[in-house]
């Protein structure tokens, strides 16, 4: 599922859903922040919040370090991994961030077309790259070799979540602002968008190509523009052959019984 939840919301630990879509791990290595409103400047400040969250796991460390001190095995890894250290807060989140950073996207289709394998990628694609960086601006946001200006804009969805704003309270043109996603693997991260409120590719094209609904905090960078289902299937198809097959993750012969 593109390292993702494939739900709209997931169920937190108290029946509750929880308010945001899961944001993908992939590429967040070389992310100047964390999170869908950027709260979090590392990825080991991030591995921190689900933990302790009341809505999603709702753990102290405590609890957490003492449950995983009874699994002779973590302890036995721990104490080999981080020598003097062992189980601790941040041994814990240093180990699931360190894993993190190595989940990152493999050689897609756009790549070898890009390095001159003009067979690599359909004539559709071909199109919808030219669409991509043209008249759908895309590329004003979504831009680099991840996809993404790794900024936060307001780009006109229904929502009562405030977005960056909580984070800079003082610049209210963050109001419902959100990190803009790479794209990369993003054929396979259906639903889409901070709350999953979008089901499909075609919906966000559609979505971004009516410029969005009308506030003060809207993003200057969306504006409408006329496409056709021939052009929404063209933007599509370039957007999944960003998807790379060949990277693969071996998991570990053994673990902590």
């Amino acid at each position: 599922f593109g390292w993702e939840a494939p739900v709209a919301r997931m169920t937190g630990i108290n029946g509750k859903l929880i308010p945001r879509h899961t944001p993908t791990i992939l590429n967040r290595a070389f992310g100047t922040s964390q999170f869908w409103d950027g709260r979090a400047a590392t990825l080991e400040e991030q591995a921190k919040g689900p933990i302790t969250d009341k809505r999603e796991m709702n753990m102290t460390f405590d609890e957490l370090i003492a449950r995983l001190s009874g699994v002779q095995g973590y302890a036995d890894r721990f104490a080999a991994v981080f020598p003097g250290r062992g189980i601790t807060e941040n041994t814990i989140v240093e180990a699931i961030a360190t894993f993190e950073r190595t989940v990152v996207s493999g050689e897609a289709p756009f790549d070898r077309w890009i390095n001159g394998d003009e067979t690599a990628i359909s004539p559709s694609a071909k199109r919808g790259y030219e669409l991509f960086v043209g008249k759908a601006l895309c590329a004003e946001c979504h831009s680099g070799w991840n996809f993404t200006d790794e900024e936060f804009h307001d780009v006109g969805l229904p929502t009562r979540d405030p977005g960056r704003l909580k984070i800079k309270r003082k610049d209210k043109t963050l109001r419902h602002a959100f990190k803009t996603p790479t794209l990369r693997d993003v054929a396979l991260r259906a639903p889409y968008m901070h709350n999953g409120s979008v089901e499909t590719l075609e919906e966000s094209i559609v979505h971004y190509a009516a410029g969005g609904k009308q506030r003060p905090s809207l993003s200057k960078k969306m504006k409408p523009f006329k496409v056709n289902d021939d052009e929404i299937a063209d933007l599509v198809a370039f957007m999944e052959a960003l998807t790379s097959y060949d990277r693969s993750f071996e998991i570990p012969a053994e673990f902590p019984q």
